[in-house]
């Protein structure tokens, strides 16, 4: 047989071992180390002399010394901790009563808690399971459709690995050689508006037939008023701000409470006036960060600020073996068709380390300057002048914000105040730690290793503020971390040594002239690419796709002239539709272990395929509206 047969054998092989239950990451290393076995045999050599040996050491020590993916335990802590903090059943029950008026509101609610909450975790299966167990049962006991219920569950808490920060795209970054910076900053866009389209599924469903998501009784909708709330709003006006300002500036009748049984004090009615004030400290942080970054910190022409200049993905070299030449193609291999970049899995130095079998071409020599390190900030370029058309809509941003706060102020009652504050106590602090994680990554204050310990360190600091964490649930989110570190890393060691051999077999040859002889167009070849992860997402999970067949397609963008950006976030909301196409679709399997009884697999399945006809048309509105994914990026870092 020759090598490039052994090759496809080699791929072909890998996906039926894995759809028969073997460990994706042992399976990658097996099939490794037997095909390259056979790739560097020479009968007179013995047997343990074979270089393969060498492969696999050399391999190994380039996944562990990769600094990027430090990021990912810390990340998961960050999510392992804040889910056995258990800090959701009260941010669950805050944002329902603020959203109890529009249709469908507890699948309403049930979405945004699992978009925020994926964003903080990055762990779908953890979101799924709880909030599984938080709104699963409310969702049924008021009589919502089961369909409705598990599929805003399931499809909500995959959002976690699309929008950052997501462990998924480290992932892939590591893989593609790509910085995990501008991976960031193009999926947020997307990732947020796929969110919004099922948004409008959910409401529009509802509207359309109210027997799915029938309306909360009156009892069920109302927010309890403390007795020193309705004690202000009877004392000075049923207006909480302007009663709040006069409490606070005249404490008098307010403090004079004690007679009917509610005692406050000064501080107490300070802090109330606070908390009524945080959609205005809010909106102007806001607006304040966009003025202070467009007209302030993007015209500094200071240098001296990490820059991180990325090479164009045809700079781009493997660090390992080199595929052989492909002798007897009629199609000749397009400039700037190399095996896949694997930027951080470099080989040591070696001399008795792996050579390739002969006919293998040399490496190509790495750039000499250009290329980023995954790990290392960006820092924001030199802009161009600010457009008059930005200050235009800055003061009309800010006019209509304005507007809506004195709606806002001049209809809450004591029922919103405590619905706010029941906001501003649950949701706030998640809202903040993710704001910061985000923010000092994407202006390049921090890499995303430094950015993943200030999350972790937030996540413990907010469970310690919350009273819900002992040292049983840290030695379990520890456990627990530690698991899913030690399975990424190995995964990365079995992905490593599988493409080296699969590329000297001569398989990303092949596969590469297979797709050349088609003559295809890039919008062809994107669809062909989409369409076959589509496929691989209904038998495999995201990792396998990631580390076995993206680094197929990844030498030919350059060829399609397609923008790995874009190419990249496209995969990311592509494989949404891993974990909801059956027959593996984890999502289902985790909501079912702990939904109620009478709710079947079929109509979990049943719910959750919507959801698919929506990741295909949220890509369809990525490749119309490429700005959507791009102008982040571009607008952030320049190129």
């Amino acid at each position: 047989m020759s090598n490039a047969a052994l090759g496809l054998t080699m791929l072909g092989l890998i996906v039926v071992v894995i759809m028969m239950g073997f460990p994706t990451a042992f399976t990658l290393m097996g099939l490794g180390m037997l095909f390259g076995f056979a790739a560097f045999y020479d009968p007179a050599t013995p047997w343990f002399d074979n270089h393969v040996f060498d492969l696999m050491v050399q391999r190994t020590y380039g996944a562990m010394t990769n600094e990027t993916l430090l990021s990912i335990p810390l990340f998961v802590l960050m999510g392992y901790v804040m889910e056995r903090g258990a800090l959701v059943d009260k941010m669950f029950h805050s944002v329902q009563l603020a959203f109890r008026r529009v249709p469908g509101s507890l699948a309403v609610a049930t979405l945004i808690i699992c978009t925020f909450w994926g964003i903080a975790s990055g762990l779908v299966g953890a979101v799924v399971v709880l909030m599984g167990v938080i709104a699963m049962r409310p969702m049924l006991n008021a009589g919502y459709d089961t369909r409705l219920a598990a599929g805003v569950i399931t499809a909500g808490g995959t959002l976690g690995i699309l929008i950052p920060p997501s462990v998924m795209i480290i992932v892939y970054a590591a893989v593609a050689g790509q910085s995990v910076v501008k991976l960031y900053a193009a999926a947020m866009f997307p990732g947020f508006f796929l969110a919004f389209l099922y948004l409008i599924y959910v409401v529009g469903w509802a509207l359309i037939q109210p027997k799915v998501a029938p309306k909360l009784p009156l009892e069920q909708q109302r927010a309890p008023i403390t007795p020193a709330v309705a004690h202000i709003a009877q004392r000075y006006s049923q207006r909480m701000l302007p009663a709040l300002a006069a409490a606070v500036l005249a404490p008098g009748r307010a403090l004079a409470g004690a007679a009917e049984g509610v005692r406050l004090r000064w501080l107490t009615l300070v802090g109330f006036l606070g908390t009524a004030l945080v959609p205005v400290l809010l909106a102007v942080v806001t607006l304040g960060s966009v003025w202070w970054y467009v007209t302030i910190y993007s015209q500094q022409t200071d240098t001296s600020a990490p820059v991180a200049a990325e090479a164009p993905a045809e700079e781009h070299s493997g660090a390992g073996l080199a595929e052989p030449s492909a002798q007897g193609l009629e199609a000749p291999k397009p400039e700037g068709l190399q095996e896949p970049p694997t930027e951080g899995l470099q080989e040591p130095p070696s001399s008795g380390g792996a050579q390739e079998p002969p006919g293998a071409e040399p490496d190509t020599p790495q750039p000499a300057g250009g290329l980023q390190q995954l790990g290392e900030p960006v820092a924001a370029p030199h802009a161009e002048p600010v457009p008059e058309s930005f200050y235009t809509g800055f003061w009309i941003t800010c006019a209509i914000t304005l507007a809506l706060l004195a709606l806002y102020y001049w209809k809450m009652d004591a029922e919103q105040f405590e619905i706010l504050r029941l906001l501003v106590s649950s949701v706030m602090p998640l809202g903040v730690l993710t704001l910061v994680v985000l923010g000092v990554i994407l202006f390049g204050i921090t890499t995303a290793t430094e950015s993943a310990a200030v999350g972790a360190a937030g996540a413990f600091l907010m469970a310690w503020q919350a009273k819900t964490l002992n040292f049983q649930r840290i030695k379990e989110a520890v456990f627990l971390t530690a698991k899913t570190t030690a399975m990424v890393c190995w995964l990365f060691v079995g992905s490593a040594l599988f493409s080296a051999v699969f590329a000297l077999l001569g398989g990303q040859s092949i596969v590469e002239h297979w797709v050349l002889s088609m003559n295809l167009s890039p919008l062809q070849f994107l669809l062909l690419s989409q369409a076959i992860i589509f496929v691989l997402g209904w038998p495999l999970e995201w990792t396998e796709i990631i580390v076995i067949f993206i680094p197929i397609f990844l030498p030919l963008l350059t060829h399609f002239q397609i923008d790995p950006l874009l190419f990249g976030v496209l995969v990311f909301v592509n494989l949404q539709a891993a974990f909801l196409s059956p027959p593996v679709a984890m999502s289902a399997f985790y909501l079912k272990g702990v939904s109620p009884a009478h709710v079947t697999l079929n109509q979990i399945f049943a719910g959750m395929m919507p959801y698919m006809l929506i990741v295909i048309l949220c890509m369809v509105f990525m490749y119309i509206w490429p700005s959507l994914t791009l102008w982040l990026p571009k607008y952030l870092y320049g190129g």
